[in-house]
């Protein structure tokens, strides 16, 4: 939980590793800012830590519109270790409190509302009610700092059913008016450009070499230090775009998002899934101590997990990718894309095939043993027949084991916990690291099988797991 002295230490160096770790509280002027805020430093003894921005709210600090905490990483100290906490932040991410009640919640998480509201209260020092709805007044808070959307359009996208709730939360939580925060004029709101932060370090160039070694003609696209891809949330297509800034990503901590997706339904589960794609809220301070003994030397600082957009379409890949090549496997899904493709209207932009698409088609045009077609087919018709269906309930299909499933939750979901220890390039990196047990590197398991790769060739040469399934 919370180390008093790093943490003073972390303030006073306004060292960007803690960034969103904790948030400190000035008593003399009752605002809350991150820790790298470039604002004079208070006094010890005129500064009080909190582990979220919600819980530095309760207590009655008002945010600092200087360092911004809306802007700050996510993903505190403790959510490595948490699993069913990390779950339910998940999950009202992804709007379950205001679209269902937190009973409903708590029997999603197999867990009792009593216990819910002790984990969080134990770790935030607040009620999931009030960590949810502040999380929503953060997001309209940077959308009205950095983008042109219209105040009516911004309560719509973080999740308010009417403006006069939105104005009536925003005052209540902020202690400012909308009107307060704005400082631009309204524009062309079809592509929003926002800042998201990070913790350093972060290895981009690493991130778009493997991302650009497995790219879609038509869906993704590497261009100089920018990474994009098209993507369907609630049933509507979009893209996004990340890139660093013009300065560099390492001088403030974070790359530059555009994003078209014409809905206005709430925005945050898409920009938590970006996020999660890119890996954006690992703590690599954590992540690198705990396998810094291992690797030794041969750690790469700031190797994250180059992201896909959902499990379905990791699983697609990891099927298609067993013995072949990256560049093999890209051939087959190019293949695929190219007759079942959807595109985003308007754009011509290409969209990874639907489970519909996959299970209706006879998929002759990949060039592969009948087997695996009818293992896409099959996967295609559980995902159909069951929406809310797992990777780990995919087990029972035939033609699918731990290796496609590992894959779908490393590449799919962000699992930071996940060895792939029988893949050939994985053992042999085994041979250049000390002896250690499997559960040394726990919770960060996906982390060290990405090391191991990257300890072997460069970025852009490091392979697919090889499926034994």
């Amino acid at each position: 939980m919370f180390n008093l002295q790093l943490y003073q230490q972390a303030r006073l160096s306004r060292d960007p590793r803690f960034d969103g770790l904790f948030f400190v509280g000035v008593k003399s002027t009752g605002i809350y800012c991150r820790p790298i805020c470039p604002a004079k430093l208070p006094a010890e003894h005129q500064v009080e830590y909190y582990p979220c921005a919600a819980a530095a709210a309760q207590a009655g600090f008002r945010p600092c519109l200087r360092c911004r905490p809306d802007s700050a990483p996510q993903s505190p100290a403790w959510l490595g270790v948490q699993t069913t906490l990390r779950r339910a932040l998940k999950l009202i991410e992804q709007g379950a409190l205001q679209q269902g009640s937190q009973a409903e919640l708590s029997a999603r998480l197999g867990i009792s509302e009593r216990y819910l509201r002790k984990l969080f209260q134990q770790h935030l020092g607040v009620a999931p009610k009030q960590y949810a709805l502040y999380q929503q007044v953060l997001l309209a808070k940077q959308l009205l700092h950095q983008t042109q959307l219209p105040v009516a359009d911004i309560a719509l996208r973080c999740g308010f059913h009417s403006v006069r709730r939105f104005n009536d939360a925003f005052k209540q939580q902020v202690q400012l008016t909308p009107g307060q925060i704005r400082r631009r004029p309204h524009g062309d709101p079809s592509v929003l450009e926002l800042q998201l932060s990070y913790r350093p370090p972060l290895d981009w160039a690493a991130q778009l070499a493997f991302w650009q070694s497995r790219t879609l003609d038509g869906m993704e696209w590497v261009q100089g230090q920018s990474y994009g891809r098209t993507f369907v949330h609630q049933g509507t297509a979009g893209w996004f775009e990340l890139s660093p800034p013009k300065e560099g990503p390492q001088k403030d901590s974070s790359l530059q998002l555009k994003l078209h997706w014409p809905s206005t339904a709430d925005l945050s589960p898409v920009l938590a899934q970006i996020r999660q794609l890119a890996d954006l809220d690992a703590n690599m301070l954590a992540i690198e101590q705990q396998l810094s003994p291992v690797f030794g030397a041969l750690l790469n600082p700031g190797l994250r997990i180059p992201g896909l957009w959902g499990s379905f379409e990791a699983a697609v890949r990891a099927i298609l990718g067993q013995q072949v090549s990256v560049q093999g496997a890209r051939t087959q899904l190019n293949r695929l894309l190219a007759e079942l493709a959807g595109t985003v209207p308007g754009t011509g932009k290409k969209l990874f095939p639907t489970p519909e698409a996959i299970a209706d088609s006879e998929l002759l045009m990949i060039k592969v043993p009948q087997a695996r077609r009818d293992t896409l087919k099959a996967l295609a018709r559980f995902v159909i027949a069951q929406p809310d269906s797992t990777p780990d309930d995919w087990l029972q299909l035939k033609g699918i084991g731990p290796w496609t499933v590992a894959y779908a939750k490393m590449r799919g979901l962000g699992d930071p916990d996940l060895w792939l220890g029988g893949d050939l390039g994985v053992q042999k990196a085994l041979a250049q690291l000390p002896q250690f047990s499997e559960q040394q590197l726990s919770p960060w398991r996906s982390y060290a099988t990405f090391q191991a790769w990257h300890s072997l060739s460069s970025p852009k040469t490091i392979p697919d797991p090889v499926s034994k399934d």
